[in-house]
């Protein structure tokens, strides 16, 4: 790995963007009657969010705790109003985390 430097590290920091990173949870209804249909309509949703550039990263976690992670490309209060509307969040199947985060325009996952 080549070394970064100092002007390269400021360069970076002088590109960052604001972004609201969404930890979507696993909660005590996920097993509720009607689940998969619940989920089904999440992750259609989900889904259209990504393709209207709403989230710009979506990363479904396979674990029995956290269940997904994205970045959107909405101020904190909106990605909060968006996720709250969430079926499986409604339902109470699943609890969201909203923070505020940076990124990097143009970052993305290796292809």
């Amino acid at each position: 790995m080549d070394a970064v430097t100092d002007e390269q590290v400021q360069q970076l920091a002088a590109t960052a963007k604001p972004y609201s990173l969404v930890q979507l949870s696993w909660a005590p209804g996920r097993h509720q009657e009607g689940a998969d249909a619940i989920e089904g309509e999440h992750q259609r949703r989900m889904v259209s969010l990504r393709a209207d550039g709403t989230i710009a990263v979506l990363c479904p976690v396979l674990s029995d705790g956290l269940c997904g992670v994205a970045i959107m490309a909405r101020d904190l209060e909106e990605a909060r109003e968006i996720m709250a509307a969430d079926p499986c969040v409604r339902a109470g199947m699943m609890t969201v985390e909203v923070l505020p985060c940076v990124g990097f325009p143009g970052d993305t996952l290796p292809g």
